[in-house]
C-alpha cells in the first residue's frame, strides 16, 4: 500500500478524515437530535382474530386463572400484568406472535402466542420476574363474556 501508515489496526488516513469531519461540523456532534417519543409496537397479526371476553388460563402444576381479556396484547406479558413495559416484536406471522418486552425494576419476558382459533392459543413464556427466572406454557381459551362484577381480573 503506497503512502498508508498503520498505527493499532487502523489506516491513519481514515483517521484523519474522521478528525477532518469533526472539525469541521462540531454542531452536528455536539448537538443532539430532538427526543421523539417512542412508536408504538406494531399490531401483532396473530392476534387479530381473537375474541375479547373472559378467558380461562390453564399451565400445569397450577390452578387455573380467568382475566377479563379486552386486549389480546396482553397475552404476551401473562407473568407481567403491569403497564409500561416495552416490547420488541420479534417475529409477527398470521398465526404466531413472538415478543420479547422489558418491565422496567420488574423483569423482562419473552413470550410466543400461537392461535389455535380465535377462541384458544397456546403461550410459551420464559423471563424472570420478581427476581427468579419463569419458564412454561400456558393453554389460554375463552370461555365467555366478561361480567361487570366478575371475578376475573381485567387486563
Amino acid at each position: 500500500m503506497m503512502g498508508l501508515v498503520v498505527r493499532a489496526g487502523v489506516p491513519l488516513i481514515l483517521i484523519a478524515v474522521v478528525a477532518a469531519r469533526l472539525v469541521a461540523a462540531p454542531a452536528a456532534v455536539a448537538t443532539p437530535a430532538p427526543a421523539q417519543a417512542p412508536a408504538a409496537p406494531p399490531a401483532l397479526d396473530a392476534l387479530k382474530s381473537l375474541e375479547p371476553g373472559t378467558w380461562q388460563l390453564d399451565v400445569a402444576g397450577r390452578p387455573s386463572r380467568q382475566v377479563c381479556l379486552s386486549d389480546p396484547a396482553a397475552l404476551v406479558q401473562i407473568e407481567h400484568e403491569q403497564t409500561g413495559c416495552s416490547r420488541l416484536v420479534v417475529a409477527n406471522e398470521a398465526r404466531s406472535a413472538t415478543v420479547q418486552y422489558t418491565c422496567q425494576g420488574a423483569g423482562w419476558g419473552r413470550s410466543t402466542v400461537r392461535v389455535v382459533t380465535p377462541r384458544q392459543v397456546s403461550i410459551s413464556t420464559q423471563g424472570i420476574a420478581r427476581n427468579a427466572p419463569f419458564d412454561y406454557v400456558v393453554s389460554a381459551r375463552k370461555v365467555g363474556a366478561c361480567s361487570p362484577a366478575g371475578s376475573a381480573s381485567h387486563r
